[in-house]
């Protein structure tokens, strides 16, 4: 890894920007980015935030939702927490807390602001980038406004991934809180996952 990717990284893993100058309310507990991060991984993936199990555990994906994303992947546990091949580089680095009705809060605005133009800057290896969620879909792919989750991931070509990269593949959430989602739109499973699959392991 690069002294200058290894010291922005250092900074990460210490940011406190969303405790002693929040945009908003201050993160309402003790900050623990998690994130897996390499200078040589060929596929990202870009998901929302940790939840309170990573947040617990500090391990990205360690959850349903991970069981769900590596069976959509094809890949084993140990293929996808291998750094070498695989980056979670997700919206925000911490966990944001939890809204009233007991759902996961937004990722932290201030966490994308500071970070990830500089972080993408310092990975220019990445082939194949996955982004699970509108957050990151609106990041990396700057969807026009009003345009929903369903509109971006099923306007996505499999063509695509004969041409230049990274290859951008938008993804809904593998949240359990998806799963009529999934129930209703069957071309999800019939034509993406299985290009998705052949993306990832031509890149690992």
């Amino acid at each position: 890894m690069s002294k200058g990717l290894d010291a922005l990284l250092g900074e990460i893993r210490n940011c406190r920007h969303c405790v002693d100058s929040p945009r908003g309310k201050p993160l309402p507990h003790e900050p623990r980015p998690v994130f897996q991060i390499s200078a040589s991984a060929r596929i990202c993936i870009c998901g929302q935030a940790p939840g309170t199990r990573v947040h617990a555990s500090g391990v990205p994906f360690t959850d349903p939702s991970g069981d769900r994303l590596r069976d959509w992947m094809g890949v084993s546990s140990e293929e996808f927490y291998d750094a070498s091949r695989m980056a979670i580089v997700p919206m925000g680095f911490c966990f944001p807390g939890l809204d009233a009705k007991g759902g996961d809060l937004p990722p932290r605005k201030e966490c994308a602001q500071i970070w990830r133009g500089r972080l993408f800057e310092m990975l220019p290896q990445f082939e194949l980038v996955l982004l699970v969620g509108g957050y990151a879909q609106s990041w990396h792919l700057e969807t026009p406004r009003g345009q929903s989750l369903t509109e971006t991931v099923k306007a996505w070509d499999p063509k695509s991934l004969t041409g230049d990269s990274p290859v951008l593949i938008p993804l809904p959430h593998p949240s359990w809180r998806n799963n009529a989602w999934l129930k209703k739109n069957l071309w999800f499973g019939e034509r993406v996952l299985p290009a998705l699959k052949k993306a990832v392991r031509t890149r690992l």
